[in-house]
């Protein structure tokens, strides 16, 4: 899947998320929800790590959540991108792969 329809099809769920609770998806709100995801990521790598209590779960179930927070910030990012016009792939090029 092209990282242009993994956005669109993100963002359809984002507003039908927003739309169901009432909320107004600003640029805030796109960063605040990405900042609140890093959060929850930090959480788990916290735990996925051993350095955090592990709450009951196995390894495995802790091992799914890291993985389900990091899917989490990389849509919220997406979506920030999104909101703010930023044309993820030539971005990439220009900042990193121009130096290959």
């Amino acid at each position: 899947m092209e990282i242009t329809e993994l956005s669109d099809r993100i963002e359809k769920l984002s507003a039908r998320y927003g739309e169901h609770l009432g909320i107004e998806r600003d640029g805030d709100w796109f960063l605040l929800k990405l900042q609140e995801e890093v959060g929850e990521l930090t959480q788990a790598y916290l735990q996925v790590t051993g350095r955090a209590r592990t709450k009951g779960r196995t390894a495995e179930e802790i091992r799914d959540g890291f993985q389900l927070e990091f899917a989490d910030v990389f849509c919220q990012l997406l979506l920030l991108a999104r909101h703010f016009d930023v044309d993820v792939p030539r971005e990439i090029e220009r900042k990193w792969l121009s130096h290959e």
